[in-house]
């Protein structure tokens, strides 16, 4: 009965091991995301959301503006992109 319970404390961890892992690795962006809002963000001091936030963006829009900030006509879509609606809109693309 003992040796049971350990086998399935085992299993559980390793599919919460394996479950973790793949979730990683969706989260992550392409290379060409990660790198362009790497630079984009690089002065934000809030550097983690703005990571998040244009990930977010460039896999939608597939394109970042140049710079840490501004420039967001290079990008139509990253630029009209927004959270809520009425007095809630605000800018979504760092």
């Amino acid at each position: 009965m003992k040796l049971q319970a350990t086998t399935t404390i085992v299993a559980v961890l390793i599919l919460l091991l394996l479950a973790s892992s793949s979730l990683h690795v969706a989260m992550a962006g392409s290379a060409f995301c990660d790198g362009k809002c790497q630079v984009r963000c690089s002065k934000a001091s809030r550097h983690d959301d703005c990571l998040k936030y244009c990930g977010i963006c460039c896999a939608a829009c597939n394109c970042v503006p140049s710079g840490t900030s501004g420039n967001k006509d290079e990008c139509p879509c990253y630029r009209d992109k927004t959270t809520g609606k009425g007095d809630r809109k605000r800018p979504k693309c760092p």
